[in-house]
């Protein structure tokens, strides 16, 4: 059993192989390298970063971006006739999980 914690974008994410996550939007296309590896499990063997595990690194395929659920905003104050609506779509990148190195 291989599982990691990576960190990207500020968040940080449980992998396996073979898992696809959404990670905030990189530019990058074909393969990824994520260095930031926070935890590590292989083989039943456990090593925990401080801050980072020392030469680990998952690798994953980028498959393409995608947009979230729209989010709603509304401002409005009372007796003043103000009302705001405002939409949002954040874009993800999908990203399959290949390997968990370390």
């Amino acid at each position: 059993m291989e599982v990691a914690v990576i960190k990207s974008g500020g968040k940080q994410y449980l992998v396996f192989p073979g898992q696809k996550i959404q990670i905030e939007k990189i530019e990058k296309e074909g393969k990824i390298v994520f260095d930031q590896v926070l935890l590590l499990v292989k083989n039943e063997k456990i090593k925990i970063g401080k801050p980072l595990v020392e030469g680990a690194r998952v690798t994953g395929k980028i498959l393409g971006e995608k947009k979230g659920e729209k989010i709603v905003i509304l401002k409005h104050r009372p007796r003043s006739s103000y009302r705001v609506k405002k939409g949002h779509r954040q874009t993800y990148t999908e990203v399959e999980i290949l390997e968990i190195e370390g």
